[in-house]
């Protein structure tokens, strides 16, 4: 005869009345599901966040004055630095079954933007492909996954490609949010694969885990349909716990794509909340282990602070890219909070090597390996593990297919889109390009910086340097390789709020830069939803005048506002002030995590499934108006000039 724990049957007879939401069983007793005794319950949580498809792990830099080894560079000097390799799909994987089998009462949570960031995104998203980042977490076996807002940069559909993998495996991990209200249209499509919350039972104890994904980022930042919507964070947070409160459930995790600091606020607003595992601020939380590495922790791992009941509540975050996993431990009495501790865990591998006097990469002596591997495992965050053979044997297929996929065709040109950097110049591979392109500049690269524009859609401005587009795209197919060839730099999209001065003084230190300074004409500047005039034969300070820019509503353009704020999208290259954009510099950046591809390769895509082609930009979008020559050559008027003294 089956035996169904009476909480089970209180669970049946609730969910003939009203309806159930998600619900995994894992009891191993036959006692109440929430007793609210004076039993102990001790609980387990290991977490990501943000890994943005990072399937691969890094590498960081170790300083070799406190080891003092024996090995030496190929001339006899001494090394100073000692690479070392961290984080990863393939050592995460390794890392969380062997603290999985540990541990018990154990939950794997993964708090949102799994997606977008790299090419295993960029080539391998659609329902055409498998994702890279499903087969991965499919691997690890998540309990529950919070929507964040890049998983919407596609579209709900999109997500529910996503969701579809995720599901294709045996794991089908519970996908969560309970502020996430879906249009009409995609409630058909994905039906029921996204839920509010998920209840699952660990030693007795019903857990409930409620996702809560940030909502005006995501409808302004990403790409959600039409009807599809988000509500308050805080409100609809309050009205699940006290719902499952309701249903007798008093555990609960809060797992939310929400910002570290957004997560505190919450916490001391809300009654009944136990923890929060948080994401979308790529928050780095511990002590002075990292630091120490080089790298810059916001706050304590986890971080206390109480609720409106007073109770404590323990809030984590595990950084980003699958550089580590959080492991929080968590000790309930009387269905609260006692305590909590933990602290990052880093994976890392045991092969260390250095850069010889030549620039190649050499491995340490047996000798000095043991030393550094001695070194580093006195933190008890830094654990040595070996990569899980399964999850290399996936990535090498996917990299094997990247070949074939790249000569994919995305779309198709019925015209030269033109390379240039300095109107006039002829950087142009194409006979021709140089007679289309001296009055505005490139073709390209204005086309490059409309798809930065288009594709985080609340920039005002986008701006790109003329060397970050490196070719043309010549007349007929457009594929993948093109796209890399492009634009063959690894970067992000980022974001920030600047005012019409600075965006002025930008532009002009930006011409400054190959001017007057020698540097490259890379610096040259391109933008969208932005145009003006340069007169570079003009000192500097004094090279660009009449700027406009553009209404994303009306499509009109207006003077810029020298004491406006406008939200302006460029690469991360750029931001950090390199190539002569050193105004960028003293600006604080949002990331937005977008693949450097991949506004452009939506761009194309867009055009292709509306059976369009891609072509020039209209005269008017072009960001300059006119320009003149250092020697005083107006190229809005003359391919070239003839001087005749």
């Amino acid at each position: 005869m089956i035996k169904i724990p009476i909480h089970g049957v209180i669970w049946l007879l609730v969910c003939s009345l009203i309806g159930c939401e998600s619900r995994i069983d894992e009891t191993v007793s036959e006692s109440p599901s929430n007793p609210l005794n004076a039993e102990v319950f001790k609980l387990t949580i290991l977490h990501l966040n943000d890994t943005h498809s990072f399937i691969k792990g890094d590498h960081f830099k170790l300083s070799n004055d406190a080891i003092s080894l024996n090995s030496t560079k190929k001339d006899g000097s001494p090394i100073n630095k000692i690479t070392v390799s961290y984080g990863g799909y393939p050592k995460l994987i390794t890392l969380f079954k062997k603290e999985e089998k540990a541990s018990q009462n154990v939950l794997k949570l993964h708090a949102g933007d799994s997606i977008t960031g790299t090419k295993y995104h960029t080539l391998f998203k659609g329902p055409k492909h498998v994702s890279p980042d499903s087969v991965m977490m499919n691997q690890i076996c998540f309990d529950a996954f919070t929507i964040g807002n890049h998983e919407f940069d596609d579209g709900d559909s999109g997500l529910a490609d996503f969701i579809d993998d995720l599901h294709a495996d045996a794991c089908k991990t519970p996908v969560i949010s309970a502020n996430t209200k879906l249009s009409k249209n995609s409630v058909a499509v994905m039906g029921e694969k996204i839920q509010p919350y998920v209840i699952i039972n660990k030693g007795g104890i019903d857990i409930a885990i409620v996702g809560i994904t940030i909502g005006y980022k995501t409808a302004t930042s990403s790409n959600p349909d039409n009807g599809t919507t988000f509500s308050s964070e805080l409100e609809t947070a309050q009205i699940t716990i006290n719902k499952l409160s309701r249903l007798g459930v008093h555990h609960i995790v809060l797992l939310t794509h929400n910002q570290y600091q957004r997560d505190i606020d919450m916490a001391k607003k809300l009654s009944g909340v136990d923890i929060i595992v948080g994401g979308d601020s790529h928050s780095l939380l511990g002590d002075s282990t990292f630091t120490n590495l080089g790298f810059h922790s916001v706050g304590d791992y986890p971080t206390i602070t109480h609720n409106a009941n007073g109770d404590i509540v323990c809030i984590v975050q595990a950084w980003e890219n699958t550089h580590l996993m959080g492991k929080l431990h968590a000790t309930f009495k009387n269905g609260k909070i006692l305590s909590c501790e933990g602290f990052p865990l880093m994976p890392i591998g045991d092969v260390f090597t250095y850069e010889d006097i030549d620039g190649t990469n050499e491995l340490l002596s047996k000798r000095d390996q043991q030393k550094v591997l001695a070194f580093l495992s006195r933190e008890d965050e830094l654990v040595p593990v070996v990569d899980d053979p399964e999850a290399l044997t996936r990535i090498k297929q996917y990299d094997q297919q990247i070949d074939t996929l790249l000569r994919e065709v995305i779309g198709f040109t019925d015209e030269n889109l033109c390379l240039e950097r300095v109107p006039g110049q002829g950087r142009s591979n194409i006979n021709g390009c140089r007679k289309q392109t001296y009055q505005h500049g490139s073709d390209i690269t204005a086309i490059i910086a409309k798809a930065f524009w288009l594709t985080v859609s609340d920039a005002d401005v986008a701006i790109q340097n003329s060397g970050g587009a490196r070719v043309d795209f010549p007349k007929g197919k457009i594929n993948f390789s093109n796209l890399y060839d492009l634009l063959p730099y690894s970067n992000r999209i980022v974001k920030a709020d600047v005012s019409g001065a600075k965006i002025i003084a930008v532009l002009e230190s930006a011409l400054e830069n190959h001017i007057d300074k020698g540097g490259s004409t890379g610096s040259f500047p391109y933008a969208f939803g932005l145009r003006f005039n340069i007169d570079a034969s003009e000192r500097a300070g004094s090279r660009i005048s009449d700027v406009e820019v553009i209404s994303r509503n009306t499509m009109t353009w207006s003077d810029i506002d020298i004491s406006k704020k406008y939200r302006i999208v460029t690469n991360n290259f750029l931001s950090t002030g390199k190539d002569g954009y050193k105004e960028f510099s003293k600006i604080k950046w949002t990331d937005t995590y977008i693949d450097y591809h991949d506004p452009l390769a939506r761009f194309i895509e867009g055009l292709s499934e509306q059976n369009l082609k891609v072509s020039k930009l209209p005269k008017e979008e072009y960001s300059i108006k006119s320009f003149i020559d250092p020697d005083g050559c107006n190229h809005s008027i003359y391919e070239d000039c003839v001087y005749t003294w």
